[in-house]
């Protein structure tokens, strides 16, 4: 029955309570949320960042909403913006392997900027601080809403599904925080539909409209929540209607069986990190670079490497390494990421400066890169995949991958996620201790009177503004 899915989706976000929230899900959103905020702050050192931002702040001046990294404060519509394109600019947020989503990247950056708003602002919830219970708990049902409509979906991407189920997921978390009912929430939903856009172009051609459109979705979440809680009328039947999300954006979907499983297994426990900061579908690859390096693979010796990787993988990520290229498209090469883990034994964001992209001896390197589809049929498998290295001594070093890296199924260490939180802080603060005060902040937000209190190690010291 056309409607149930959002049906299923309004009811657990009006009825679930912060106590009904499983521990593991809660220490999960506490997780996530502490990765995307690091991400964020090293994203204002992120290509056209500057320039993202001057746009921005010049749609409206003042308000309480802070950006990441940053000493500047905006309007919680402008915040959110920036914010979701700094989380996203490096490649490096987390994602949902299934929905083949940034499932938290627009819900965080909506929820933090409406937690920022000043205390009875017009359109706030006029209610006093946002508590860290209530924080979490937004969060965890955003990202379910987002997470649900990737997975629901059952055929390969036709859009940047990051962006056009985020807005969903933003708009509910906004609702949540300001405690809507469920007209209200049944509400964002609909003036979502009106915002959803997110075009693949912006990924084939590695161009930065990609993260400006997940700040897109942060934004639109914001003002659907706004026009849902004046009570302005909105479509009912936003998802499975015969114009709505489902018929216009996947070609085909299962809402019914999701809907079923709403309420059962918290999609935020089933996100994965990024160890590094280029595009999720090169991940398999380098992980297998690394492998095979450390088994004596080097580029004086290498003749070829061929990557056997289900169609998603080729759909991302399969493209040449071009002398031309910029960060944003190189982040989503696995030629050239490849050739990087290969030559330097890692890949960080030092590896997409204008001066790493232009080494002749990598660039050569990645043309030595190669793939080739295996017998994967999932529009969502980013696994299994196969890399093989052909020697010039006429042997070969081949290693399967069945898992990424920073997945549920090969999780990073407490040490390893600390790790990327301090190296991400460190491109913007020389001093340590913001990591320590940040990880301890997040960790103690269930008893936080006020989430704006996370912010506070990553906002305190103003940059220049540009």
């Amino acid at each position: 029955m056309a409607g149930d899915l959002l049906e299923r989706l309004a009811a657990l976000s009006v009825e679930t309570a912060y106590a009904d929230l499983p521990a593991p899900a809660v220490r999960a959103t506490q997780t996530f949320l502490l990765d995307t905020l690091a991400v964020g702050v090293a994203g204002c050192t992120g290509p056209w960042r500057d320039e993202t931002l001057r746009s921005a702040l010049s749609w409206g001046a003042g308000g309480a909403c802070r950006i990441l990294g940053d000493g500047i404060a905006a309007p919680p519509a402008t915040a959110a913006f920036v914010n979701a394109y700094q989380m996203h600019c490096l490649e490096f947020d987390c994602v949902h392997e299934g929905a083949v989503a940034h499932v938290m990247t627009a819900v965080a950056a909506a929820a933090m900027a409406e937690s920022e708003r000043a205390l009875g602002e017009r359109g706030s919830n006029q209610r006093g601080p946002v508590d860290g219970r209530r924080l979490l708990l937004a969060l965890a049902l955003g990202v379910e809403v987002a997470a649900a409509l990737g997975i629901a979906a059952t055929s390969p991407l036709r859009f940047f599904r990051p962006a056009t189920v985020g807005v969903f997921g933003a708009a509910v978390a906004v609702g949540v925080l300001r405690s809507f009912g469920s007209a209200a929430i049944r509400r964002c939903f609909g003036h979502a539909l009106g915002q959803v856009a997110g075009t693949m172009q912006a990924h084939e051609e590695g161009k930065p409209a990609l993260p400006l459109q997940l700040g897109a979705a942060a934004r639109a979440g914001i003002v659907a929540a706004d026009l849902a809680g004046a009570g302005v009328p909105a479509p009912d039947h936003a998802l499975e209607g015969r114009h709505g999300y489902f018929a216009l954006f996947e070609t085909l979907s299962d809402t019914g069986g999701i809907a079923r499983k709403v309420g059962g297994a918290w999609r935020v426990t089933e996100l994965s990190h990024k160890p590094y900061p280029s595009g999720r579908a090169t991940h398999g690859a380098i992980d297998g670079v690394l492998n095979l390096r450390s088994r004596g693979v080097r580029p004086d010796n290498l003749v070829a490497m061929t990557l056997a990787a289900p169609p998603l993988i080729h759909q991302l990520v399969i493209r040449p390494a071009r002398t031309d290229m910029d960060a944003n498209y190189a982040r989503l090469c696995f030629a050239y990421t490849g050739a990087a883990a290969l030559e330097c034994g890692r890949v960080g964001i030092e590896h997409f400066t204008e001066a790493e992209l232009r080494r002749p001896g990598r660039l050569a390197l990645a043309g030595r890169f190669a793939a080739k589809v295996n017998d994967t049929s999932g529009p969502a498998a980013f696994v299994p995949q196969t890399l093989t290295a052909r020697l010039r001594d006429g042997t070969g070093r081949s290693v399967r991958i069945d898992a990424l890296r920073g997945s549920p199924d090969r999780p990073l260490s407490r040490e390893e996620l600390e790790a990327k939180v301090r190296s991400c802080l460190s491109q913007v603060y020389g001093d340590d201790d913001r990591t320590r005060r940040l990880i301890d902040t997040v960790q103690a937000l269930p008893e936080l009177p006020d989430a704006r209190a996370l912010l506070d190690p990553i906002t305190d010291t103003a940059r220049a503004r540009p």
